[in-house]
């Protein structure tokens, strides 16, 4: 028998409070106690990138996180990212530009772009090649990954 901990945080803006054991990774939590299944689980080692959610603004591989160091945490998931029925400039342009085969990698591709391009909405194209490098895509969409990034980066410095 394992002890349980409450955690509280917010989740795409909404406050939860989930009960957990100590050893539960995030991505487990927010798929099994939140209901937030865009989040994947690829590699379960923080290989791959599919489970990407933000932290406090940071993409961080929830397999590799536990939900308790969550505490007090704004965490944000692919869930988050559309406003109604408005997609994200982020997802429209996946979309539009072919950037999804498969979408086992999409959610954590798209994560991690949406954190890239807040932290730096000017980022050189060579300098996002290198940060999306770290996620990996099983069908090989890379460049219309890359296009699709390229194209929201545009939009999102329109609403900046």
């Amino acid at each position: 028998m394992s002890d349980k901990y409450d955690v509280t945080f917010s989740v795409n803006g909404d406050q939860r409070t989930i009960h957990v054991e100590a050893r539960r990774s995030l991505a487990d939590a927010l798929r099994e106690d939140c209901g937030l299944t865009g989040t994947h689980l690829g590699c379960e080692h923080g290989v791959c990138g599919a489970c990407t959610v933000l932290v406090d603004d940071n993409p961080v591989r929830s397999c590799l996180m536990f939900a308790v160091q969550a505490e007090g945490a704004r965490v944000r998931t692919v869930e988050g990212l559309a406003h109604g029925d408005k997609l994200h400039p982020l997802q429209q342009a996946f979309w539009d530009h072919h950037g999804l085969q498969c979408g086992f990698c999409t959610p954590g591709f798209l994560m991690l772009a949406v954190g890239i391009l807040e932290r730096d909405p000017d980022i050189s194209e060579a300098a996002l090649r290198e940060g999306l490098s770290s996620n990996l895509c099983r069908c090989t969409g890379y460049q219309n990954i890359m296009k699709s990034v390229l194209a929201a980066a545009t939009e999102m410095r329109k609403w900046a």
